[in-house]
């Protein structure tokens, strides 16, 4: 069994923003995070991780938990697994009770990569590669530049470590065919491939013996994944949360050149195109995303399919197609930095981009290829807000419109379905925010129960009477108390005079309303009338004076 010290330890490590996040494209919403549920299927945002409260909730299916549960719910895992799933992917080391599991994740690929290094300085070829693209040194040691030998040195190194072959080839740096291991990586000028939080997880590889893959990367593993990574984000991230800007290339060398060319919020996709799980990494820090691809046709493509995806998703930021067979790194090895800077200042937007390679792909002097145009553009704008819808639809009239087409043909609203436009009927018909505040501070700040308890009876609350009582079980990962404690709307009384300013009011409001009720009835005798209107005449007078009554006496 895994320790409980170690458990609390771990969770003490994860942030909640930064676990869900990671599965989930979250967009920031007042001081939580929102996003459509991935526990069931809804239109309208009703999902809300708190990075105050370090929880999720969903107010559409009632989801709820910390960083553990969600990983637990959406990877479909035991308690256990999602504890080792996490630990792996935060480089932390789990303790458990039985000592045959007190072993640490396999530092194979740390080890591997102090080899690659240590053997670059005496492979000529390799280093011939690099400092003919123009590598600084200090580039070879921030970047971990290395060196993969034959598959034999390889396989001989990693015995003589003490590291087996089938924890090898789970960490992605071994294969099995045909009965044998082999080498992953050959003959290649290697690029360690890092985690978002800094810990090794695969590598790329560069052939200098004309093999005809001329880059590879690791396989996949539950380490690594090449459509949720970015190379060198871990380098780049804290200039891109300060300079809320990050420029995505297609290559290794390209973000090498650009960080030595001062560009340090540059990062690569690794031999794939951008993907919707990328999102929610480029999410954090909100930056300005700029595009910086080559200018050939599999180039343009990518650009094309990453303008779509980033503009759907409501990105801002824009793409730069290089011509003429230059790169990034190309420019940076010629000198032209200042060239580079005024490019990253003024990328075409990604709406533009878009618009613009749908209506490069047809021949629109023929006007069937026209109306299959108008009808991909108009088909591409729908994706989009209504707000950007109507903008856009004049700049691609524009673009028509010299053509031979009328800009009225244009016409982007979406007819959806009038279910749709109706609002979802909520579960609470009605939501008492003083009675949601009163739970929420006694929630959040248990020293106020007994001063309420001695006032106010759970019972007085006419709308959420059942959440106070949950609330007093100290229950916090009850759905019901989790929906109270994310929403930003419902405040917490900060301090005990505000506490008791309310309470005042509150009890005001009830004895005034029991006084006038007894008054009226008629099925009690003068006696029992009489004693109940000079109670409540009692604790008016007091309340009046600024000090609390006890609900019992």
């Amino acid at each position: 069994m895994i320790t409980q010290d170690s458990i609390e330890a771990l969770k003490a490590r994860l942030d909640v923003v930064d676990v869900v996040g990671s599965y989930v494209e979250l967009k920031k919403a007042g001081v939580n995070y929102k996003s459509p549920c991935p526990f069931h299927d809804e239109k309208s945002p009703s999902f809300v991780v708190s990075p105050q409260k370090q929880i999720y909730h969903c107010f559409g299916c009632g989801a709820g938990g910390d960083s553990l549960k969600f990983v637990m719910e959406y990877e479909k895992l035991s308690y256990p697994e999602a504890l080792e799933k996490l630990a792996d992917t935060y480089n932390f080391t789990l303790s458990y009770t039985d000592n045959k599991h007190n072993k640490p994740r396999s530092q194979v690929m740390d080890k591997l990569q102090e080899w690659y290094s240590s053997l670059l300085s005496s492979k000529q070829t390799a280093n011939d590669y690099v400092r003919e693209r123009g590598i600084y040194e200090g580039s070879v040691e921030k970047f971990g530049i290395g060196y993969a030998p034959d598959s034999n040195g390889t396989i001989n190194f990693i015995k003589s470590n003490g590291f087996t072959m089938p924890e090898s080839v789970d960490m992605g740096v071994v294969g099995f065919a045909d009965g044998r291991n082999f080498a992953r990586f050959v003959e290649r000028v290697t690029f360690p491939i890092h985690s978002a939080n800094g810990s090794i997880v695969g590598f790329g590889g560069r052939t200098i013996t004309g093999h005809q893959a001329k880059y590879v990367n690791s396989p996949e593993t539950p380490f690594f994944n090449k459509s949720r990574l970015l190379y060198a984000y871990h380098h780049a991230k804290q200039t891109l949360y300060k300079q809320k800007e990050i420029i995505i290339t297609e290559g290794y060398l390209d973000v090498i050149m650009l960080h030595q060319a001062g560009f340090t919020n540059a990062v690569a996709t690794l031999g794939t195109a951008l993907t919707p799980e990328h999102l929610p990494l480029l999410r954090k820090g909100e930056p300005k995303v700029i595009m910086a691809y080559d200018g050939d046709k599999a180039g343009r493509a990518a650009a094309l399919k990453a303008s779509r995806l980033l503009s759907v998703g409501g990105f801002t930021g824009g793409v730069i197609i290089f011509g003429a067979g230059l790169d990034p790194a190309d420019m940076v090895y010629n000198g032209e930095v200042e060239a580079l800077a005024n490019m990253f200042r003024l990328p075409k937007p990604f709406i533009e981009f878009v618009l613009d390679e749908i209506l490069s792909l047809y021949d629109l002097r023929d006007p069937k290829a026209k109306e299959s145009c108008m009808n991909e553009g108009l088909a591409y704008l729908k994706t989009l807000s209504p707000l950007l819808q109507e903008e856009y639809k004049i700049y691609l009239a524009s673009r028509l419109g010299g053509l031979g087409v009328n800009p009225s043909l244009l016409k982007v609203t979406n007819t959806t379905n009038t279910q749709q436009n109706t609002p979802r009927m909520q579960k609470n018909t009605h939501k008492d925010m003083w009675e949601l505040s009163l739970i929420k501070t006694v929630i959040e700040k248990p020293h106020f129960v007994d001063m309420v308890l001695d006032v106010l009876d759970p019972s007085l609350l006419m709308f959420h009477s059942h959440e106070f009582n949950l609330a007093l079980t100290n229950q916090t990962d009850l759905p019901e108390l989790m929906a109270i404690l994310v929403d930003e709307s419902i405040h917490v009384l900060q301090d005990e005079d505000a506490l008791k300013a309310e309470l005042l009011t509150f009890l005001m409001n009830y004895y005034s309303g029991e006084y006038k009720r007894v008054q009226l009835r008629t099925d009690i005798s003068f006696e029992e009338k009489s004693f109940y209107i000079r109670k409540f005449r009692g604790k008016i007078a007091k309340l009046k004076r600024g000090e609390l009554v006890s609900f019992g006496d």
